[in-house]
């Protein structure tokens, strides 16, 4: 494949093959006069970022999981009707939302790879702590990561509870 068609599929997100992106090297954006390594990342290691973030979630720190999400990150939370545009407001639903002792487990999912972008997108479920009862939230959710000052963090991260009961003929 030509390097002009492997950027033009990598831009769009449609190329998927980190092998195939690492042969690509320097990346310049149309008309651009500097050039721009692609940033390799693995199914496996965005699959550690999901992994990571859920972590920090049991520390019950709002400081330490809005780390995970970039300067200019956007989330549209599960469990808020607002969605949350810088860091102040990130942290904040998650000072509301960690009182429930959240804890996510990956349902299915699909991972699709691109330059300096993994995009992490499935349904997960959460347990919740409703007072001393322990309720199970299944969502939709996206994590868009991005790479920034060399490490990868959160762009965009939307999560939207299921509309349906989810029962056995649903799937």
């Amino acid at each position: 494949m030509k390097m002009a068609a492997l950027i033009a599929l990598a831009t769009a997100g449609v190329l998927t093959n980190t092998a195939a992106m690492a042969e690509t090297a320097p990346v310049a954006a149309p008309g651009a006069h500097t050039t721009e390594q692609c940033a390799v990342i693995s199914t496996e290691q965005v699959v550690g970022l999901f992994d990571k973030w859920n972590a920090s979630l049991k520390k019950l720190d709002p400081d330490t999981v809005t780390a995970n999400y970039s300067d200019d990150a956007v989330l549209l939370p599960t469990v808020s009707n607002t969605p949350r545009l810088n860091h102040a407001e990130i942290r904040d639903y998650f000072v509301h939302f960690l009182q429930k002792k959240p804890q996510g487990t990956i349902d299915s999912r699909t991972i699709k790879l691109g330059c300096n972008t993994a995009i992490d997108m499935g349904v997960y479920t959460f347990k919740l702590q409703d007072g001393k009862k322990t309720k199970s939230v299944q969502a939709r959710y996206t994590f868009q990561y991005v790479i920034e000052n060399g490490k990868w963090v959160i762009e965009h991260h939307h999560s939207s509870a299921m509309p349906e009961k989810v029962t056995a003929k649903n799937h």
